[in-house]
């Protein structure tokens, strides 16, 4: 709003937000302040190295999203469903209950990622989707003979959807907004969202190849190990950034405060 001339608008946000008109007005000579200063880009990231980690916790937020194994799901979902011993036609309704649960599901990120705060959430979307695709490839690895054991790989598969539709489907894009200073936040996104489709991109290329030659279980087991390795990832790097403005986000990246703590 403030970028947009609309001061008293942001004043009524913020009062609302803070509850306090002395915070309220501190914070908006501070944003004021930091809109005065120009976008430097690739200046900014040649020159300070504070700002190069930030850039780069923003490439790794988006290694770790498509690492997941959600687009293996979301590209790859007939032919998955087709592998469980599934006709066309239900392989194709699964496919689109996948989407629609990924959209429902993210939902559940909207109304918790204030009250909880983003690590929490996000530990919980990488267990969770962990559990999924680990019990998917268990049950891939032991054969589903009936259609409740089916029934069962499928309702796992939703739940690794889920998991990522409430946590690093959307919190990676918050995050990668969040940690970047104002005067290198349009590089910094950009550098990230880059990464994004690059790393779609590799992990569609090589799915069919990694079912060739590690076959359906060790592939699923693979991404399952990818997710559980990521909580450890989240607990060195990412920081919380619930009730913690801009501002201060950027004052403790730039005053070299370790990455997970510049929520702090």
């Amino acid at each position: 709003m403030l970028m947009r001339g609309r001061k008293d608008d942001a004043r009524q946000v913020l009062g609302k937000l803070r509850g306090d008109a002395a915070v309220v007005s501190r914070e908006v000579a501070a944003i004021e302040e930091q809109l005065r200063t120009p976008q430097r880009g690739w200046g900014l990231f040649f020159s300070n190295r504070h700002f190069r980690r930030s850039v780069g916790l923003g490439i790794l937020l988006q290694v770790v999203q498509q690492l997941t194994g959600i687009n293996v799901v979301m590209y790859y979902a007939p032919r998955i469903f087709a592998d469980m011993g599934y006709a066309t036609s239900a392989s194709m309704w699964f496919t689109a209950i996948v989407g629609l649960t990924n959209v429902l599901a993210t939902f559940i990120a909207i109304g918790f990622v204030d009250r909880i705060g983003r690590k929490p959430i996000l530990y919980a979307g990488f267990v969770v989707m962990a559990v999924g695709l680990g019990v998917v490839g268990l049950l891939m690895h032991l054969g589903m003979a009936s259609h409740a054991e089916r029934l069962l790989a499928v309702a796992m598969l939703l739940f690794f959807v889920v998991g990522f539709a409430f946590s690093a489907g959307p919190l990676v894009w918050t995050l990668c907004s969040e940690i970047q200073p104002l005067k290198g936040r349009d590089f910094g996104i950009g550098v990230s969202t880059v990464t994004n489709w690059v790393m779609t991109g590799i992990v569609g290329v090589t799915f069919l190849t990694l079912l060739n030659h590690l076959g359906h279980a060790n592939t699923f087991w693979l991404y399952a190990a990818f997710n559980l390795a990521f909580l450890l990832f989240t607990w060195a790097l990412v920081p919380e950034t619930k009730g913690v403005t801009l501002e201060h986000i950027e004052c403790k990246l730039m005053d070299g405060a370790p990455l997970r703590d510049i929520g702090r």
